[in-house]
């Protein structure tokens, strides 16, 4: 039996993130994968408010949020209140995180020497189906999409 879709993208995220988290180990980095699109976000040394890191990481913002605050306790950013807005915070590299950039750096760079390497030996990118199907469901969510089938069902079962 084929597996289903969201199965097949949990096993292959947990075949990714654990080869990078391993390489980090390997490396002599303690830092978890997740951080990456944050730091990606920061590393030009401008602090940005949450909403933006979670923009410039394609991210939700609640994920930002509970990735921003887990790396400011592990010492990687740090926070401080907006400049016209006391509520908002702004986020920059802490110096622990700024100290790792360029260990980061090559890792990630081999990472992506990784992806290239994987996409190399498929019949068509990985990362093209993704942005594909990224793409499709901004046109047309899951959900909507399940409720039509599940409509389909219903009336060719009724």
């Amino acid at each position: 039996m084929r597996q289903g879709l969201g199965t097949q993208l949990r096993h292959l995220i947990d075949l990714l993130d654990g080869a990078v988290s391993a390489a980090y180990e390997e490396a002599g980095i303690d830092y978890r994968p997740r951080y990456t699109p944050v730091m990606r976000a920061l590393e030009g040394s401008q602090p940005h408010t949450i909403s933006q890191i979670a923009e410039a990481a394609g991210i939700t913002q609640p994920a930002a949020t509970q990735t921003v605050a887990l790396m400011i306790k592990e010492g990687l950013l740090d926070a401080s209140p907006g400049a016209t807005d006391a509520r908002q915070k702004v986020i920059r590299l802490g110096a622990r995180g700024r100290k790792l950039l360029p260990q980061l750096r090559i890792c990630w760079q081999a990472t992506r020497a990784a992806a290239d390497s994987l996409d190399g030996d498929m019949p068509y990118p990985l990362s093209d189906a993704l942005a594909a199907a990224i793409t499709a469901l901004h046109s047309k969510p899951f959900g909507e999409r399940i409720r039509t089938a599940r409509a389909a069902i219903t009336k060719e079962t009724s």
